[in-house]
């Protein structure tokens, strides 16, 4: 039988000046439904993906790293739109999971090396990551879904099109609740989602898009790891939400200078619990405009808006004896975002030469506080509760506007039929305002003065160049260069303003943002049953940006930040992918990074750290995915093996977690035939880590440090055992 998805899983980049690959919709539903399509990228040459959750969408301990550089070094977008950095708590965005229902997800295309120059991302020095939206489909239909499995998973999805109405438009609307336990420990993890979107012509040459998503998402954390507690209690350690009477002796003990309940050796063992909650609403409007059979023009505009809490009972604060009395209190870290911004692009067809230029302008506006709120000491809080209203304590309280600035020109020219030249540049300005309000105690500062003022990143010629050259129809080679910049962060938990005043102010007018160069040379082959390619890059990272944590994550201290040199990457990317049979398909990936810190850190003119020459934190030297598969239109399945390398976490090297590999399992049913109900059903079993592999999935979740002789540094996420999840899905229509 011959297969009846014919559609193409993985797309390797031909035709492209600069590495990159596009994995199709189909790819993508192959996974458990709810997967963070990072996670599914991950299995591309040089793409490093980590989380605690099976699913990749518990964002805490959510890390995508490619070619050393993480996610608030990366661009994303959804649709064009921009996404920020991926980072949790984000400061100028929100997670891909929160913008798009992974069933609503279309190709998602990766650029390793330099995203192209128009890609709407103030922070890509190491590449770029592209997600699209599918579109309403042109006949009325409904899917439905759901999904049970392990820790009491449970996903449901609906989703309706309209198909084709009078005047030529046509829409989805889609919604989706997904819950879960935490597979270890006491608490959940739960997710509303409404995606709409709908399409319009308007006469013969115009076409309207307009897109809107709504997410709720609350979650239960999971509690960070050190390697000394990995070898005392196991990896299935966690947060003790149940006993709370033994959280509030745990913080008695430390704020009276007492032993510790038996099993304990600190007040951050184990906390009581913790959680975020996420509130956002996105959406655009596009207009696509084709001015004549030459030029084509769209404009966008944007919104979003988010509000959002870390909730965290912390030992280190405790509530005052009039307002509850318990030895601990509810700390929060506050968020509130309002961007909104404008995408507009020009294309130009002329002789041997494709023409584009656009611009991208976005006004961010974001709050942000810490807060104490108090707690009672007989009744245990709420783990997933909004607080608002009542706090005794607000450490810090900040406004941020944030103003980007970036455009853009580009060409892609057509030398002779083999030879493409791909060339341009953009000019971007970040320009960054803080104001910070005083913390107060019950009324009193709290002596921390925190900073206000403003700060900018420009750079008005950021270029890439490449080459492409066919040898003929089946080899070609490749070569480009590119040079970016990243913006400074606006925020109290990152970037300049999370130091003090007098540090802001010391730093201001010393620090540089930071810089790469990039370079490429490979080479790609495509027959009818074979796609393969290699790459060998070069990287030099400059003016990096070391943010160094004071204390451990819970206590929320000023940080340290400086320009601490750079970094020298190389390296060497493969992908491989076989149609060796009908039906049969071999797809492997190899990725070797060498990536090491140029310079040592230095503090006040004395050196603070050694690590020139140190290899860089959390980059493996080593990745490799295999992965088999099978379908013939009917019954499909595949196996997916992923090695990772050993991972620092520490400058000095001296402090690591040691390799693995896991095994993941995917396979369903595709039902055919003329009988209504089975017309478009579909089974389908998802298997993670199949071999019930124990080891360290997130490492650095509260950042990195110079040296961890005791092995004490809580920064490591466990990994999910082996869980599995069971899918049945319906079209009618």
């Amino acid at each position: 039988m011959q297969a009846h998805h014919n559609e193409t899983l993985l797309v390797l980049g031909g035709g492209q000046a600069r590495q990159t690959q596009t994995l199709s919709r189909l790819a993508l539903t192959e996974n458990p439904p709810g997967t963070n399509p990072m996670k599914a990228l991950s299995k591309l040459p040089g793409v490093m993906f980590t989380s605690s959750d099976p699913l990749g969408s518990y964002e805490w301990s959510q890390q995508i790293v490619i070619r050393g550089f993480d996610q608030s070094r990366l661009g994303f977008t959804m649709d064009g739109i921009p996404l920020g950095n991926q980072a949790y708590g984000n400061t100028n965005g929100l997670s891909i999971g929160r913008a798009l229902q992974t069933e609503n997800n279309g190709p998602s295309t990766l650029a390793q090396g330099a995203g192209s120059v128009s890609v709407a991302a103030s922070n890509d020095l190491g590449g770029a990551l592209q997600f699209t939206s599918i579109d309403p489909s042109h006949k009325f239909g409904v899917d439905v879904a759901g999904s049970v499995g392990s820790a009491s998973t449970w996903r449901s999805f609906m989703r309706v099109n309209s198909g084709d109405l009078p005047g030529g438009g046509r829409f989805y609307v889609s919604y989706n609740h997904q819950g879960a336990n935490k597979w270890k420990g006491n608490g959940q993890q739960i997710q509303d989602q409404v995606n709409v979107k709908y399409i319009q012509p308007l006469g013969n040459h115009v076409k309207l898009t307009l897109f809107g998503d709504w997410s709720k998402r609350k979650e239960n954390d999971y509690q960070d790891l050190s390697l000394s507690l990995i070898q005392k209690h196991g990896y299935r350690w966690d947060n003790i939400t149940k006993n709370y009477a033994l959280a509030q002796d745990i913080a008695r003990a430390y704020q009276n200078g007492t032993s510790f309940p038996v099993g304990f050796g600190s007040q951050d063992d184990a906390y009581f619990n913790s959680a975020g909650l996420r509130q956002d609403a996105l959406g655009y409007g596009k207009l696509d405009i084709d001015f004549t059979s030459r030029l084509k023009g769209s404009i966008t505009g944007y919104g979003h808006i988010n509000s959002g809490e870390g909730v965290w009972p912390t030992p280190y604060v405790a509530t005052p004896a009039d307002l509850g009395g318990s030895s601990m209190s509810t700390r929060t870290t506050e968020y509130d975002i309002h961007r909104t911004g404008f995408i507009g692009s020009l294309q130009y067809h002329i002789a041997n030469h494709h023409i584009e230029g656009g611009f991208w302008f976005e006004n961010n506006s974001f709050e942000q506080a810490r807060r104490f709120y108090p707690l009672s000491e007989l009744g245990a809080p709420s783990s997933l509760h909004w607080y608002n209203g009542n706090s005794f304590k607000t450490q810090w309280e900040s406004s941020f506007n944030t103003k980007t600035y970036q455009v853009h020109l580009g060409d892609v020219w057509t030398i002779i039929k083999k030879l493409n030249l791909t060339y341009g540049f953009k000019s971007l300005i970040v320009d960054n305002q803080a104001k910070a309000m005083s913390g107060n105690d019950r009324g009193t500062p709290t002596g921390t003065v925190y900073p206000s003022g403003s700060l900018s990143a420009s750079n008005g010629f950021l270029p890439q160049i490449g080459v492409r050259y066919r040898l003929n129809r089946h080899h070609e080679i490749f070569a480009d260069y590119a040079r970016n910049m990243a913006s400074y962060d606006s925020a109290q938990t990152s970037g300049p303003f999370s130091t003090t005043a007098a540090g802001f102010a010391y730093l201001k007018n010393r620090i540089h943002p930071e810089m790469s160069h990039t370079e490429e040379l490979g080479y790609r082959f495509q027959n009818k049953t074979i796609q393969a390619s290699i790459t060998g890059y070069y990287v030099e990272f400059q003016n990096r940006l070391l943010s160094v944590t004071q204390g451990v994550g819970i206590q929320g201290n000023a940080s340290v930040l400086t320009n601490a040199g750079g970094v020298t990457t190389r390296g060497v990317e493969a992908a491989y992918n076989w149609r060796f049979a009908d039906n049969w398909s071999l797809f492997m990936s190899y990725a070797f990074n060498d990536s090491r810190y140029d310079n040592n850190v230095y503090a006040n003119g004395q050196m603070s750290a050694a690590i020139r020459g140190k290899k860089v934190v959390n980059t493996p030297r080593n990745l490799a995915n295999v992965q088999l598969g099978y379908d013939d239109g009917s019954i499909w399945g595949n196996a997916l093996m992923q090695f990772q390398d050993k991972r620092y976490y520490t400058y000095t090297n001296d402090r690591s977690v040691p390799a693995n590999y896991v095994f993941n399992l995917n396979m369903g049913y595709r039902f055919h035939g003329n009988v209504p109900w089975m017309r478009g059903l579909e089974l389908q079993v998802n298997v993670t880590n199949l071999l019930n592999k124990r080891y360290v999935a997130t490492v650095g979740s509260n950042g990195f440090v110079n040296s961890d002789p005791q092995g004490t540094f809580q920064t490591l996420q466990a990994a999910a055992p082996r869980m599995v999840f069971f899918t049945i899905r319906k079209h009618f229509g």
